[in-house]
C-alpha cells in the first residue's frame, strides 16, 4: 500500500505544478520549460563596391566576449579605395573569432560568430561561483586538530669554537689592466624596418605608373598675382561665415574659374576612352572636379559634382565636407568615383612648385603652389605682390600646347580680376 501511495503522489506532481505555472508554459514539456536558449548568428564580409570583391581585415574593434550593440562597429575592413566598417546586425556578444587581423577576405566570407541576445548581467555568473566557493570553503578548510605542545627542550648555548689565529694576508700582486678597446662608434643608427604598404598605398602607386605609362604627359607653367582675390576674401570672409557658417577659401575662386575656362577650352574636361590606350575622345557639358585630400593612409580624391552650376560658397562648402570625411575616413566608393578633371593644392604644405600627375582617364590637372611676396614690375614700377606659381599637367595626346597654355592663362585672368567671373 504504501509503494502504491507513492507511485499515485509522483503521478499527480507534475500536474500540481502545471496548474500554478504560467499559462503560456502549460503547452510545453516540462524539460524546457526553465531552459533558456540563444541562438548563434555568423556575420559576413558585407558588400564593399562593384570594383572591390576583397580586403585586408585590418583591427578588430572588440574582443571575444564583449557584448555589441545593434550596428555596433566590430571590424574594419582596409580595400584599395577606402575602408569598410562591419557592424553588427542584431544585438549579443561575440563568441568567435573566425579569420585573424591581416588576413585577406572575400565579400560574403565568415568572420565572425555573434551569440543573439540581451547583455549579460554583470556579476550574475560570478556570484553562484562566488557563494559556492564560499560554502566550500568551510569544508575544506576545517580547523586542523590542534597538536599537544611539545616540552620545551632547554638548549644549552654551544661552545663557540676556539679562535683560530688570524693568517696574514699577503697582499696579492697588482695586476696592471690595460681598458678595453671600444668598439669604433657608428654614425647615426642604422637600424632598418620593413613595413608592408597597405592595399590603399599599392593601388596608389599602381594608378600614378599607370597614368606615367599611358598618358603622353607636359606640365606648363604661369604664375599669378593674389592681391585681388585676397583682397575679395579679406572684405567678404566674415559675413559669409556669419551667414552660411563656410569658411571662403581660394579653391572654391579656382574651381570657379576652371570651369568658366573649360567654356572655350572644352578639351581640358574631355577624355580618351576605348580599347588599347582608346581611341574615342568624350567630350562632358558637366564639370565633376576631383580634389586631391591628402590622409595618414595616402592620396585621396574625392569629387565635387556639377560645379558648373555651384556659387563660390556652395563650392566652398562642397570641398570642406569632402575633406573632412577623407581626414575622418568615411568616404564611399560614390564620393570617388568619376572625376573630369583634378585641383591639386600643395601649397597647404609649402610648396613653392611641383609637377602634378593627371588622374586617369582624365586628360588634365591643376597644381596650386604657395603664395609668396615677390618683387614685381607692375606699370613699369617695381612693387611686392603675393604670387603664386600654377602648373598645368595635361595629356598631350587629347591637348595641344597652344590650348593647354590659353587654359591656364584664362585661369590667372580670372584669378587676378574676380570680377570677370561675374560677367
Amino acid at each position: 500500500m504504501l509503494y502504491k501511495g507513492l507511485r499515485l503522489a509522483a503521478r499527480a506532481a507534475p500536474k500540481l505544478a502545471l496548474c500554478n505555472a504560467n499559462p503560456a508554459l502549460r503547452q510545453l514539456p516540462l524539460q524546457f520549460q526553465h531552459v533558456r536558449t540563444y541562438a548563434d548568428k555568423v556575420i559576413k564580409v558585407p558588400q564593399m563596391a562593384e570594383s572591390i570583391s576583397e580586403g585586408t581585415l585590418k583591427q578588430w574593434s572588440k574582443k571575444v566576449g564583449d557584448y555589441v550593440e545593434q550596428d555596433e562597429e566590430i571590424a574594419t575592413i582596409e580595400t584599395d579605395k577606402i575602408d569598410v566598417a562591419v557592424n553588427a546586425p542584431e544585438a549579443g556578444t561575440i563568441k568567435e573569432f573566425l579569420v585573424n587581423e591581416e588576413d585577406t577576405v572575400t565579400v560574403g566570407q565568415d568572420i565572425v560568430r555573434l551569440e543573439l541576445g540581451g547583455a549579460p548581467k554583470e556579476g550574475g555568473a560570478e556570484k553562484p561561483a562566488a557563494s559556492e566557493s564560499k560554502e566550500a570553503a568551510p569544508k575544506d578548510s576545517a580547523p586542523a586538530p590542534e597538536k599537544a605542545p611539545e616540552p620545551k627542550q632547554e638548549t644549552k648555548p654551544a661552545a663557540a669554537p676556539a679562535p683560530t689565529p688570524a693568517k696574514k694576508e699577503t697582499p696579492a700582486p697588482k695586476q696592471e689592466t690595460t681598458p678595453a678597446k671600444e668598439a669604433p662608434a657608428t654614425l647615426g643608427n642604422r637600424e632598418e624596418r620593413r613595413v608592408k604598404m597597405n592595399r590603399m598605398r599599392l593601388r596608389i602607386a599602381e594608378r600614378l605608373k599607370q597614368s606615367q605609362n599611358t598618358a603622353a604627359s607636359l606640365t606648363t607653367f604661369n604664375e599669378v598675382d593674389m592681391s585681388a582675390l585676397m583682397d575679395f576674401r579679406k572684405q567678404y570672409k566674415d559675413e559669409i561665415l556669419k551667414k552660411t557658417g563656410v569658411k571662403l577659401g581660394f579653391m572654391s575662386a579656382f574651381s570657379r574659374a576652371c570651369v568658366l575656362a573649360m567654356r572655350d577650352i572644352p578639351a581640358v574636361n574631355a577624355s580618351i576612352e576605348g580599347p588599347n590606350g582608346g581611341d574615342t575622345i568624350v567630350y562632358r557639358d558637366y564639370v565633376d572636379i576631383s580634389v586631391a585630400v591628402a590622409t595618414e593612409k595616402g592620396l585621396v580624391t574625392p569629387v565635387v559634382r556639377n560645379v558648373e552650376g555651384m556659387d563660390l560658397v556652395s563650392i566652398e562648402k562642397s570641398i570642406a565636407d569632402m575633406g573632412k570625411k577623407a581626414r575622418d575616413g568615411k568616404l564611399t566608393i560614390e564620393d570617388m568615383a568619376g572625376g573630369t578633371f583634378t585641383i591639386s593644392n600643395g601649397g597647404v604644405f609649402g610648396s613653392l612648385m611641383g609637377t602634378p600627375i593627371i588622374n586617369l582617364p582624365q586628360s588634365a590637372v591643376l597644381g596650386l603652389h604657395a603664395i609668396k611676396e615677390r618683387p614685381v614690375a607692375v606699370n613699369g614700377k617695381v612693387e611686392i605682390r603675393p604670387m603664386m606659381y600654377l602648373a598645368l599637367t595635361y595629356d598631350h595626346r587629347l591637348l595641344d600646347g597652344r590650348e593647354a597654355v590659353q587654359f591656364l592663362v584664362k585661369v590667372k585672368e580670372y584669378i587676378e580680376d574676380p570680377r570677370k567671373m561675374l560677367l
